[in-house]
């Protein structure tokens, strides 16, 4: 995987422009985007930010997941189901598409350089079955954080 490839400068609209961002997607945006943003946050060092956002996002975040990342000291409870917009994309340094449900709403439909994920959805899946893919979830950021703290660094 090849991360923030691209660089911001000063002339970006986007008072942060240092910030290097990273795009979770998913359909909902209330399950493994949002695990993943919660742990991006924890991981990643200052000068990175990640959001989430989903092409049909719902009223709110899967309970079973609040919990699931509640277990492991990060509460995404006040965290809310986004809209992708275009506005989202373009201020990305890199998307990352988490998995698809629903084939008609899949967010690499609309994307035009994604890195794929392919986790399985936590929608209506008992708490074990959650935390095992809030795992594989925390495993791929934490290869993302040392891959991005590795690039920096050169």
């Amino acid at each position: 995987m090849k991360f923030f490839g691209k660089s911001k400068t000063s002339n970006d609209n986007n008072n942060n422009y240092n910030d290097r961002t990273v795009l979770f997607v998913c359909v909902e945006n209330a399950g493994r985007s949002q695990m993943a943003e919660g742990f991006f946050k924890k991981y990643a060092s200052k000068g990175f930010k990640a959001q989430s956002a989903g092409t049909k996002p719902v009223s709110q975040i899967n309970p079973i997941v609040v919990e699931a990342m509640i277990e492991v000291g990060i509460d995404i409870s006040k965290q809310k189901s986004k809209e992708l917009t275009d506005e989202m994309i373009r201020e990305s340094d890199n998307v990352i598409n988490i998995g698809c449900m629903d084939k008609n709403f899949c967010p690499r439909i609309w994307l035009p350089k994604v890195i794929e994920w392919n986790l399985e959805d936590p929608k209506e899946k008992s708490i074990q079955e959650v935390r095992e893919i809030r795992d594989k979830i925390e495993k791929r950021v934490k290869e993302i954080v040392a891959e991005i703290t590795t690039t920096t660094q050169k």
